[in-house]
């Protein structure tokens, strides 16, 4: 997979949130699947540009737990929850 630099995440959401062009029509024709798109979209309404700035995190694991019962006591996916704590690959969650 191409790896995107911040400005063209931004571009990307943008494009989508345009209302003009669907996930999947972006991602067939950018190379990249439609979920990753999915998730930077989850990403940037929470948290804006910041969402796509270079972070080097490790996570404790008191904030680890915080992110797992507040995903129980809220039933938010994954998507939702990694958006929502600025996370930025929902995979990191369950690992």
């Amino acid at each position: 997979m191409a790896k995107f630099t911040a400005d063209e995440k931004i571009q990307i959401v943008l494009r989508y949130l345009n209302g003009n062009e669907s996930y999947r029509g972006i991602g067939k024709v950018i190379g990249i699947r439609d979920t990753v798109i999915l998730n930077w979209v989850n990403q940037y309404k929470q948290n804006g540009a910041e969402a796509f700035l270079k972070r080097y995190t490790n996570y404790t694991q008191q904030f680890k737990l915080d992110v797992l019962n507040f995903m129980i006591e809220n039933g938010t996916s994954l998507f939702e929850t990694a958006a929502i704590f600025n996370i930025p690959a929902h995979s990191t969650i369950i690992v």
